[in-house]
């Protein structure tokens, strides 16, 4: 499994975490789970 760090505004990092913890409910994992899903929608428009 492959680790990349980045960089967010604090803004975009804020909104982020709150998406992440309405959408999986903010359990360990869920912010890598969250990015892994935006980062795969992402790469599947580009095609």
């Amino acid at each position: 499994m492959g680790r990349i760090s980045v960089e967010l505004s604090d803004e975009l990092e804020k909104k982020l975490r709150f998406k992440t913890i309405e959408r999986f409910g903010g359990r360990k994992g869920d912010l890598s789970r969250a990015v892994g899903e935006a980062i795969k929608t992402w790469v599947a428009k580009e095609k």
